[in-house]
């Protein structure tokens, strides 16, 4: 892993001239040394350096005499195509800044966009641009340029310089209404410079465009290859979403450089491990987006080993242009780390974890995550208050410097790594708890053969605040009653989900992020008892009392001897005022493992017959983990709890 160490000792001039040029700059430099190698591909078509060099200069010049000398933001509104990124690229050349526009996007999120950001010029076709006739921008038809002129022709008029802005990258806000990033070319490329001694991209790599190019990892994804003289493999929507056609995309194209979030590229692992094999070119997979679960990567490296493709994990915010930290994936990590581990910061960025007061929490202590360096964007495109919030003076840096609170939460190891602990606001609130739902997916991430988790808070039907877990597994179909007794040893009762769905797949966004909005609903209904089952009645008067509490904390009319007290809507702390008013009826004590073990009135019946000679008495002991998990809980009730805390 690089260090500052080798930073210290590069070239200072030749550093800060790299740093100091534009996308465009790097661009070119890479056209004029290999102006007949294969730029950009799209299904059968396909650009030269040249070619694309050639296209872009034309759109630059029909941008230029669109909107006089003005320069500002610049709407692109096209499908993935070498038409988009020829687009991107004219904008950057006409000195303007790109606003990228996803087509999948409603057309009420498209126009509120067009009509928060006011860009000068709007550039699509004719297939799209019915959508836009309640834009003001004027608007420029991609597919009806003239064709390329053979001759080269004079260089452009404007030169973009390293503060220029070089792109508005929208994200979801937390008051429903997306914020616009301001992104500098400097700020892109020193990301390129300070990752250079890591990765060694050139021109013999081959990248793919996964990504929504409205999505800040496509940004690397583009401008990693179009810098260096690589080639770019754009993958077409329907080729992302389908990972059979997207695994053969990857070896017939012998793709070099793979960036995928963690939940996306568990589609390609699970796709392997069920018998596809063809040759892959590999060398480097790199995992951004999401936490990675280190554990769902055992079966990759199995059949790969940890060499080629080498794995990465970074974590990233939009703010702070594309990636913050860098680690290496082992496969000796795979076996027994459970951390979510993001390792160490790119050399020119500065990582604090503070406290509400913006002070250092010592290391092991959990603190807001605050970047500060080269990557820290512009701010917020008119949003002042929010910027100012968000981006805030940076006290450890020079005069002036700004620094941006994310919101997320991590601790630093004694060794240096970060720790990442999920969102300050992922948090759920179940009778009074406070519930990070981020803990409650790595543990059942444990759980053997879970492949995939996302945890959600969910309103019953009577108004309770519940928790629901969807999971995918790689074979077998685990019971809610399988879960509950291994999470008992795991988590503190009130973090036990009342829901357990088993899953063929995890929805995911168009950015390849779990789609929560689209998950099913959870069910209270038994799937296992028929009507007739359900109303059946007790063999012996102990079954019939556990099933009255059962029907007083439950308030059902009806409880079956085989219903799963999950299954039929109890939750973990309902399941606490069952077993509290069975030690208290039938005077004797009760572990709590066994409320979680035995989870029908049969099962748990059976057990305290077996017992009834020696009752046992509820451990006070505290499992490791659970002593763990409840200091973790205590450290984030007080950070949240912190008045100025960011939200």
């Amino acid at each position: 892993m690089a260090t500052r160490a080798i930073h210290a000792i590069e070239d200072e001039t030749s550093r800060n001239r790299i740093v100091d040029d534009s996308l465009v700059s790097l661009f070119e430099k890479a056209a004029r040394s290999h102006a007949d190698r294969v730029a950009v591909v799209c299904g059968p078509q396909q650009a030269t350096y040249s070619e694309l060099d050639r296209a872009s200069n034309q759109m630059a010049r029909r941008l230029v005499a669109a909107s006089g000398d003005r320069r500002g933001i610049v709407a692109i509104y096209l499908d993935r195509s070498i038409e988009m990124i020829a687009a991107m690229l004219g904008v950057l050349k006409s000195g303007s800044a790109y606003l990228p526009i996803d087509p999948g996007y409603p057309s009420a999120r498209v126009l509120q966009t067009l009509e928060d950001a006011t860009p000068l010029v709007v550039i699509t076709n004719r297939k799209l641009a019915s959508i836009l006739e309640k834009t003001a921008s004027q608007i420029i038809l991609a597919d009806e340029l003239p064709s390329l002129d053979p001759i080269v022709p004079e260089p452009l008029p404007v030169r973009p310089k390293a503060d220029d802005l070089a792109y508005v990258m929208f994200t979801s806000g937390s008051t429903g209404k997306p914020k616009g990033v301001l992104v500098s070319h400097h700020n892109v490329v020193r990301l390129l410079s300070e990752t250079e001694t890591w990765f060694h991209f050139n021109e013999t790599d081959v990248w793919t465009m996964f990504h929504s190019f409205a999505f800040d990892f496509s940004v690397w994804e583009i401008w990693g290859p179009l810098t260096t003289g690589g080639k770019l493999v754009i993958v077409p929507f329907a080729t992302s979403r389908s990972p059979e056609d997207f695994y053969a995309l990857l070896s017939e194209q012998k793709v070099t450089v793979l960036n995928q979030t963690p939940s996306a590229f568990s589609l390609l692992n699970q796709l392997e491990e069920s018998g596809t094999a063809l040759p892959l070119s590999l060398r480097v997979v790199i995992f951004g987006g999401e936490a990675l679960q280190y554990h769902s990567l055992r079966n990759w490296f199995r059949r790969h080993g940890d060499i080629k493709p080498q794995l990465v994990n970074m974590y990233g915010i939009t703010e702070t242009t594309v990636h913050v930290t860098y680690r290496i994936v082992r496969e000796a990590d795979t076996q027994g780390e459970q951390d979510s581990l993001i390792g160490v910061p790119i050399p020119d960025l500065q990582i604090h974890l503070l406290n509400a007061e913006l002070l250092p929490v010592p290391d092991g202590e959990v603190g807001e995550i605050c970047v500060g360096g080269g990557g820290v964007a512009h701010g917020y495109l008119n949003r002042p208050e929010l910027t100012a919030e968000r981006f805030v003076p940076d006290p450890f840096g020079p005069p002036g410097a700004k620094m941006y609170r994310s919101g997320d939460l991590a601790r630093r190891r004694p060794d240096g790594e970060l720790v990442y602990l999920g969102r300050g606001d992922n948090q759920v609130k179940i009778n009074g708890f406070r519930i990070e739902l981020g803990e409650i997916e790595a543990a059942i991430s444990d759980f053997p053969g879970v492949r995939q988790v996302c945890v959600i808070g969910h309103t019953t039907d009577d108004g309770r605040q519940a928790l629901a877990a969807y999971f995918v597994t790689e074979g077998g179909k685990p019971t809610a009653g399988d879960m509950s007794r291994f999470l008992s040893q795991r988590l503190p009762a009130q973090m036990m989900p009342s829901f357990y769905i088993q899953m063929e797949t995890i929805p995911l966004t168009g950015n390849g992020k779990v789609d929560r909005a689209a998950l099913p609903k959870p069910t209270t209904g038994s799937a296992s008892a028929t009507a007739d089952e359900r109303q059946a009645t007790s063999s012996s008067p102990l079954q019939a009392r556990i099933a009255q509490v059962w029907r007083d904390v439950l308030k059902a009319s009806q409880v079956g001897l085989d219903d799963n007290f999950f299954d039929i809507g109890g939750t973990s702390i309902l399941l606490a005022a069952v077993r509290s008013q069975l030690q208290e009826q039938l005077n004797r004590s009760i572990p709590v493992t066994w409320m979680f073990e035995f989870t029908t009135v049969r099962s748990l019946a059976d057990k305290l017959v077996e017992t009834s000679g020696s009752p046992a008495r509820p451990s006070a002991t505290l499992t490791a983990a659970q002593e763990q998990a409840r200091r973790q809980r205590e450290a984030f009730a007080r950070l949240r709890t912190t008045k100025g805390v960011a939200r």
